[in-house]
């Protein structure tokens, strides 16, 4: 098998396709609920309703979409052809959901919402699994991590710019999300292609086909996986509250509207520092080690926040800085982690199972943040606050929405942190855990 993590430009094809994804990924998950409230009047309680339910129903897809990730062996590989397969898909549903007509309700936003997740699904599970086999090496999956991820905040600049470039304040023509859409509906197409093209399958390690329940029993029993896991939904959830509740934040609590596009722009762009940064400190410290003091760091700075108010738009912009170099942790490492997980159940099970493994991680993903949008958006309409722009809020409101936003976060990391510090599957481990696997005989090819 070719490696691609010693050839940039496989690496460079494969993380093309992480920009469009990202350009749609954060608009769904921070922009898409205060556009429907604002724009087209849907209420918070109501959103939060809907975003719970979409994501789990698209919960249920994951399982199903990683299954038969592992068990399609088609000509153009079992990871390539569900990509493939998917990716107009996904453009055609984030087209209906980011260019929604002016009389969009939540039955609308509720459908394609829905559709949009189980087809997201359909092309990122499979491109992650593709990615976590494309190099044996501890190190080495970091540096394709990297690659992914930083193409990931590529897309996620571009989501933050051409929305409030465009602007968000009309239903009618092509206002923000609506360029979000367009540029999607090229971009995701082209650069799977390039993709496919470029990259190639990954080799396939497995010696047995496990059936689904013995499957799940296996997983259901992998110690490691399971502390990943929920240090990853921990994390994750963390993460969510205050991604869904920063426009808020930055326009009522700061007073300051006109700087949601800069400081999102300055947080994800320093992310693009942290991902290399991340990638260096994992070689010297073990991946798990550099993620735990990346999260500890993000609570000691980020916390600071629950202390501002009006016009505090310098703090803000230096706490968006660093927190946004500690974003880079975040996205790069715990994929990585994963990656040696998963040989460490291939060496247990037989079977490669990465497509059936990311599912849960995709399933954590949703279900923290569900549990986020269906938290934070009750917990504000109970407080009084008011989603509709240009609304005085009440002082109590206001320290509540500080409160979810900041202090909020920093429990459910710190308890990510107490799963992650001593961490089974460190550097030796690993490396003999790949000795086993290529020891069988195995992976001539998928």
């Amino acid at each position: 098998m070719a490696y691609p993590g010693k050839r940039p430009p496989h690496l460079l094809a494969y993380a093309l396709p992480a920009i469009p994804l990202a350009v749609m990924a954060l608009p769904f998950y921070v922009m898409v609920p205060t556009f429907y409230a604002q724009n087209l009047g849907l209420s918070a309680a109501g959103l939060g309703l809907v975003l719970l339910l979409i994501r789990i129903f698209d919960a249920l897809s994951d399982p199903v979409v990683g299954w038969l990730s592992d068990r399609t062996f088609l000509r153009m590989g079992r990871r390539r052809s569900f990509f493939i397969v998917f990716v107009p898909l996904t453009a055609f549903c984030a087209f209906k959901v980011f260019w929604p007509p002016a009389d969009a309700d939540l039955f609308y936003l509720g459908l394609w919402g829905a559709a949009l997740s189980i087809c997201y699904t359909g092309v990122t599970l499979p491109y992650t699994a593709w990615g976590a086999e494309l190099s044996p090496d501890y190190d080495g999956r970091s540096v394709v991590s990297a690659f992914r991820e930083g193409a990931t905040l590529v897309g996620t600049l571009l989501a933050v710019i051409l929305p409030f470039v465009v602007g968000l304040d009309q239903t009618e023509g092509v206002h923000g999300l609506a360029a979000v859409a367009l540029l999607v509906v090229i971009l995701l197409p082209l650069t799977a292609m390039v993709a496919i093209w470029k990259v190639p399958e990954p080799a396939n390690f497995s010696r047995q086909r496990l059936r689904l329940v013995a499957g799940l029993r296996l997983l259901a029993g992998n110690r490691p996986f399971k502390r990943l896991i929920a240090a990853f939904f921990l994390n994750g959830f963390a993460n969510a509250i205050p991604a869904t509740l920063f426009l808020y934040f930055v326009s009522e609590r700061l007073g300051l509207p006109e700087l949601r596009g800069p400081f999102l722009f300055l947080y994800f762009a320093c992310g693009m520092i942290g991902v290399p940064v991340a990638v260096a400190l994992a070689r010297r410290v073990g991946k798990h080690r550099a993620w735990c003091g990346a999260m500890i760091a993000a609570c000691l700075i980020f916390g600071l926040s629950g202390f501002l108010g009006q016009g505090d738009g310098v703090a803000f912009g230096i706490i968006c800085a660093l927190t946004g170099v500690l974003l880079g942790f975040d996205l790069a490492l715990p994929p990585a982690i994963q990656a040696d997980v998963i040989d460490h159940d291939t060496v247990i099970s037989g079977e490669q199972r990465s497509g059936l493994y990311f599912a849960a991680w995709g399933l954590a993903t949703k279900l923290s943040l569900a549990v986020s949008a269906g938290l934070v958006f009750p917990a504000l309409e109970w407080s009084g606050f008011s989603t509709a722009g240009g609304t005085e809020q009440a002082p109590g409101a206001l320290s509540i929405l500080s409160g979810l936003y900041a202090w909020l976060p920093i429990l459910p990391k710190l308890a990510a942190i107490a799963l992650m510090w001593n961490f089974p599957l460190g550097r030796d481990e690993q490396r003999h855990t790949r000795d086993l696997m290529e020891r069988s005989g195995q992976g001539a090819g998928a």
